[in-house]
Formats: structure tokens, C-alpha cells, sequence
């Protein structure tokens, strides 16, 4: 049987890389959006004259109308051409970005940061399903490589650009700056970014609405469950989202039954593929163990030992260019070596660096100690980010590369809702435990240290809120050990004296169960 990784007979791009850079510029912007937010918060509280339920709204409304559609836009770019979708989402989002820098009231910041969350939903998946059609398989993890170290610039350099864009010029900047980029890596993409075959079967319009609906009511409730107490309603709205998701797994496979030629919203067979299974828990894992390190991690930086968001976002520069740095040498060994080596090992490196520093938490470490496991968190991400989404990819058909991109960084945005939620509950439960004269955390302290008779129960509290993604970080570990070696590693076998056994039956042995 031929394997569905196989390389065509003609590259679709003689510029692969070149392609690479311009897809790059896009999916750089929208990581430094998820970021960038975050340090102008106050700025934007105090400038619409909000409350601090408004303004959380202003990220709230980004990650949802991120996440739902994830699956469509993979969809829609096996349809209609990743690269179309992709320059569609690069329009939008820009456009988007204009919106929200003109935004007077904070009612249309948070329409346009949901538009906007729609064209970063658009671009993410073609991304991955380029990356998938541009490389054979085994060039594939160096590309990745690169994509992962724009991942890692981005965080370096949306909480730094943030900060000096919000002292320097406003918060409005903070989006305007999209516009310029926003147009050049549409033209770089119109130039460079090959267009590739697409799939004329017709659209499952019912899978699109369950999903929907479903992932609606989930990252709304998991987003929104502790600001209303974890009402009953929520719980409702909770087991409403999973009981349509469980009738989306259901649709999707009685659809192939019903219809033979339909093509499902997540085609279930892509699960077949052990890896692609366990790198999306292993991006899922990822994504909440890094949500939930860094709400507890920022605080206790800005609460507690008294930076300011921009200081605080200094203090992340060695995670951030560790792993930008690491990241496209880390790619290139995944083409060589098993995967289940590097990434159990830096999920393992990553449970340490995460406990290293919630036992460290407290108000008198120097803020030096802090750079060593925040520098050991950039190394384990160059060996978790790249070499998850290459092995999650390698194997996938080219008819279902956009599908399975949309349910991979579906995977990931849904881990990092969890990681926030449960993040976000668990430190106003140890601060109720640690400190029960405390009211809660407020905006508005932001960038000002806690009195001084509070500060060891606020340290002591963050130090085990950190815990949690710590714990996730273990899970990454586990999936990653049952990682099976990549088909482009089976070597051929060397000629023997005694031809006693078929290669054929050589070639069904152990490896290809992904046994070493």
C-alpha cells in the first residue's frame, strides 16, 4: 500500500522557503495579538471607562471567535485553496485591526476583537496545511522548526511591544501597528505562496453547525465560568456544549455511511494515525500548561514583586529568544531522530522548569533566580511546539491537511481556554485559603506591589496555582512516550548473506507499530 506521506512527483514551489517567510508574517501578527492585549489592559480600562468585566471581554472575545471556527477554516481552505483563505484572513483581520484602534466605546473594541479573532481563525490552519504541501516529509520538521521560532519572537515580542507602544504613542497603536504589516505580508503571500489543489465535494453544513454551536457554548461558559460564580446555568450551558459535540463525533462518522462521497467537517479517520492523536493531547496539554503559567507567573511579578508590565515582560525575554533560537536547530533533528526523545524530553524539562519556579515564588527572590527555569521553559518549548506539529502532520493525506491543521490548533486554543479557567479559579481558591482578608485581585493594582503583611500568603498562593500547569506538563510526558517512529525513518534494510525472510515481511515487523 502506498503511503499517503509520499512526495509528489513535481513540487508545487520551487521557493518553498521563500513561501515560508511570507506565510510566517501573518501568522507572526496574529500571535503577537494574543499577547500585545494583555499589557495594555489598564490603558484600555481607563481610557473607554470600563469595568474590569469589560475589558477582560477584550481578550474574551478574541479567543472565542478564535477557537469556534478553527475547524471551518481548515475546512474551507481544502475547498477553496489555503492560500485563498489565508489572504481572505489576512484582509479581514487587518481591517479588523483599523476597527479596534478607532473603537471609541468599549462595546465596538470587543466586535472588532471578535472580528478579528475570525481572521486569525482563518490564517492559522492554511499555515500548517502549506507547510504540509510545500515540504516533503522529510524536510518537513525544519520548516516547522522555522514556525516555531516564530512562535517564539512573537511572544518575545508582543508584552515588549505592547509596553512601549502604549507608553510611547496609546493603546490605539497597539493595533494600528497590524495595518502596515498586515498589508505586506498580503502582498509577499499573493506573490510567493503557491496556490494548490483543492477538493470540489460538497460542504457539511450540519458538522459546521454542531461544532459551532457546540465549541460556542463550551469556551463561553469554561471563559466565563468563575466571573459568574459557576453558576448553574453555566454547568448547563457546560453539558449543552458536550452533549452537541458527542452528536458532531457521531455526525461525522455516521456521515461517511450515509453520504459515501461527503467529506466530514473532521474526517475521524485522521485519528487512526496514532501521532496525529497524541500530538494533538500533547498541543492541547501544551496550551494549558503554558495559559496557566503565565496568569499566576504575571501576577506575581506585577503584585508581588512590584514590576511593571513592561519589566515583567522583560523578565520572559530568555523563554522567548531561547526558544526562537533553538527552535529551527530543534526542527531539523526531528527529521532524523524518533520524536518520542525530544518531545517526552522537553515536556519533562518544561514539569521541571514549571515546578522550579513555583517553589521559588516568594517576595524575596531576586528577580535573576527567576531568569534560570523562565531560560529552561524557552529550551523545552523549541523541542514541544515544532516537533508536535510536524509529527502531528507528516503523516496526513494532502486531501485532509486542512481538516487536520483546524483540529489540531482547534486542540490547542480549547486546552489553552482550560488552562485559563481552571488557572483563573484555582488562584482565587488559594488566595481564599492563603489570605481570606484578601477581596481578590484588581486591574487597577496592576503595576503597584501588595502590601507588604500580604505579600508571603500572595507568593505563597501563586506558587501553588503554578502547580497545575505543571501537572498538565506530566500528561505531555506520557503522551509523548507512545509516539511511533515517522515513516520516512524506516531505513532500508541492509542486503543479507541468507535471504531466509521477505524484506516485505521485514518491512510489517515491529516499526511499523512504532515499536524501537
Amino acid at each position: 500500500m502506498s503511503s499517503p506521506t509520499a512526495a509528489p512527483s513535481a513540487p508545487i514551489t520551487t521557493r518553498p522557503w521563500l513561501a515560508l517567510g511570507a506565510l510566517c508574517i501573518g501568522f507572526f501578527m496574529i500571535l503577537v495579538d494574543m499577547t500585545i492585549v494583555a499589557v495594555a489592559q489598564p490603558a484600555i480600562q481607563q481610557a473607554l471607562d470600563t469595568d474590569v468585566n469589560g475589558v477582560i471581554w477584550v481578550s474574551s472575545a478574541y479567543l472565542l471567535t478564535y477557537a469556534v471556527p478553527m475547524l471551518l477554516a481548515g475546512r474551507l481552505g481544502d475547498r477553496f485553496g489555503p492560500k485563498n483563505i489565508y489572504q481572505l484572513g489576512l484582509i479581514v483581520f487587518t481591517v479588523a485591526s483599523v476597527m479596534c484602534g478607532l473603537a471609541q466605546s468599549i462595546e465596538i473594541l470587543i466586535i472588532a476583537r471578535g472580528l478579528q479573532g475570525v481572521g486569525a481563525a482563518m490564517i492559522t490552519p492554511q499555515t500548517m496545511a502549506l507547510i504540509t504541501r510545500m515540504f516533503p516529509a522529510d524536510k518537513r520538521g525544519a520548516a516547522m522548526g522555522v514556525w516555531g521560532t516564530v512562535a517564539g519572537v512573537a511572544t518575545l515580542v508582543g508584552p515588549l511591544a505592547g509596553g512601549i507602544l502604549v507608553d510611547g504613542l496609546g493603546w490605539e497603536w497597539i493595533f494600528f501597528v497590524n495595518v502596515p504589516v498586515g498589508v505586506i505580508g498580503l502582498a509577499l503571500a499573493w506573490k510567493l505562496v503557491p496556490t494548490v489543489s483543492t477538493s470540489k465535494r460538497n460542504f457539511d453544513l450540519i458538522g459546521v453547525g454542531l461544532s459551532g454551536v457546540g465549541l460556542t457554548c463550551l469556551v463561553f461558559a469554561i471563559q466565563d465560568g468563575e466571573k459568574y460564580n459557576w453558576a448553574g446555568w453555566v454547568w448547563t450551558l457546560i453539558a449543552v456544549g458536550l452533549v452537541l459535540m458527542a452528536l458532531f463525533v457521531y455526525w461525522q462518522h455516521k456521515l461517511v455511511q450515509i453520504r459515501p462521497g461527503a467529506q466530514p467537517l473532521v474526517p475521524l479517520n485522521l485519528f487512526r494515525d496514532r501521532n496525529f492523536s497524541l500530538a494533538s493531547l500533547g498541543i492541547a496539554t501544551m496550551g494549558f500548561a503554558t495559559a496557566g503559567m503565565i496568569v499566576p507567573l504575571m501576577y506575581y511579578l506585577q503584585l508581588g514583586a512590584g514590576l511593571s508590565p513592561t519589566q515583567s515582560a522583560v523578565v520572559t525575554i530568555p523563554m522567548a529568544v531561547l526558544a526562537g533560537v533553538l527552535s529551527p536547530i530543534v526542527g531539523q533533528q526531528v527529521d532524523r531522530i524518533h520524536p518520542r526523545y525530544i518531545i517526552a524530553t522537553a515536556f519533562l524539562l518544561e514539569t521541571i522548569a514549571i515546578a522550579w519556579l513555583a517553589v521559588i515564588t516568594t517576595p524575596t527572590t531576586p528577580i535573576w533566580q527567576l531568569l534560570l527555569p523562565v531560560g529552561l521553559i524557552g529550551i523545552a518549548s523549541s523541542g514541544i511546539w515544532a516537533p508536535l506539529a510536524a509529527t502531528a502532520t507528516r503523516n496526513l493525506p494532502m486531501s485532509s491537511a486542512g481538516a487536520g491543521s483546524g483540529v489540531y490548533n482547534t486542540t490547542r486554543l480549547i486546552g489553552s481556554v482550560l488552562g485559563s479557567a481552571a488557572v483563573g479559579a484555582l488562584i482565587q481558591t488559594r488566595l481564599d485559603a492563603e489570605l481570606p482578608q484578601f477581596d481578590g485581585i484588581s486591574m487597577d493594582q496592576v503595576g503597584g506591589q501588595l502590601p507588604e503583611q500580604i505579600l508571603d500568603g500572595f507568593a505563597t498562593a501563586m506558587g501553588q496555582t503554578l502547580l497545575l500547569p505543571c501537572a498538565a506538563s506530566v500528561v505531555g510526558v506520557v503522551a509523548a512516550l507512545f509516539f511511533a517512529r515517522p515513516g520516512h525513518m524506516r531505513a532500508p534494510l541492509a542486503p543479507v548473506s541468507v535471504p531466509a525472510v521477505p524484506v516485505e515481511a521485514a518491512e510489517a515487523g515491529p516499526r511499523e507499530r512504532g515499536v524501537v
